[in-house]
């Protein structure tokens, strides 16, 4: 099998330039699936904080890149939606959110909120001995007793140090979510309306925005947060990496 990927096909989600080089680097097996963007395109043509493999390599290799919390060794594990990234030599965070057009991009973060990562429940089981197993978008499971208020369309934000929830959000209308696919991947309003389809089509979601007529979109690609997930200056996320860091470059080669 091989190791790298043709840019050409891509998801649309990893912020790279398409037409510079033939390949890039293949994400590892990991979170996020298919979505998920190796740490090395994020270091070195996102943040540009390596031009090579190699550097990648050694950079890791001190443990003070941290992905929600926990020191990452493998240059091509998987980095996604709302992970938080930790780089401590330079006492610098961010949150993985969606920008313009899906791609995923860095807002800066305080140390503070780089403590938890925020995820969306999007499957809930009984599990053998009573209690309730729920899945994230990014694939990492929780325990929870029998009765616990969570649902599947809601949000958790569960610390990085014990894997506790310290906070949830409910998925109703009234609720401020972000869409991270789709034609309207990055904006962020309040959920006005949701549309139940009959059948095993996907609901339909209305959301509306100050000053704007609002989007339509399918209930999957909306995720519950709140107003500390969004720039306070007006910043899309995208508009936010661009200041924090160097712009997307052509990369350089994957070895």
């Amino acid at each position: 099998m091989t190791k790298h990927q043709k840019r050409l096909s891509v998801p649309n989600s990893w912020p790279i330039e398409r037409k510079t080089e033939t390949f890039t680097v293949k994400a590892d097996a990991g979170p996020h699936g298919e979505a998920g963007v190796p740490l090395l395109i994020v270091l070195r043509d996102v943040l540009g904080y390596a031009d090579t493999r190699k550097e990648a390599r050694y950079a890791l290799d001190q443990d003070s890149v941290l992905i929600n919390g926990k020191a990452v060794s493998d240059e091509e594990r998987p980095v996604g939606m709302f992970d938080i990234l930790a780089f401590v030599e330079r006492d610098e965070y961010y949150r993985v959110f969606p920008g313009d057009g899906g791609r995923l991009a860095l807002t800066p973060i305080d140390a503070d909120a780089a403590d938890s990562a925020l995820g969306k429940i999007v499957n809930k089981q009984h599990v053998p001995g009573g209690d309730v197993q729920l899945t994230l978008h990014d694939g990492q499971t929780l325990t929870v007793d029998e009765g616990a208020p969570y649902d599947g369309g809601d949000s958790v934000v569960v610390s990085n140090d014990d894997g506790e929830i310290v906070a949830h959000f409910e998925y109703e209308e009234g609720a401020l979510v972000t869409a991270v696919d789709g034609a309207h991947a990055g904006e962020v309003g309040t959920v006005e309306t949701i549309q139940v389809t009959p059948g095993s089509a996907s609901n339909n979601v209305l959301v509306e925005q100050d000053g704007d007529d609002g989007f339509e979109t399918v209930e999957e690609y909306v995720v519950v947060i709140d107003e500390n997930f969004t720039d306070d200056e007006g910043e899309s996320p995208e508009d936010a990496t661009e200041e924090a860091a160097a712009d997307v470059e052509d990369g350089g080669d994957d070895e």
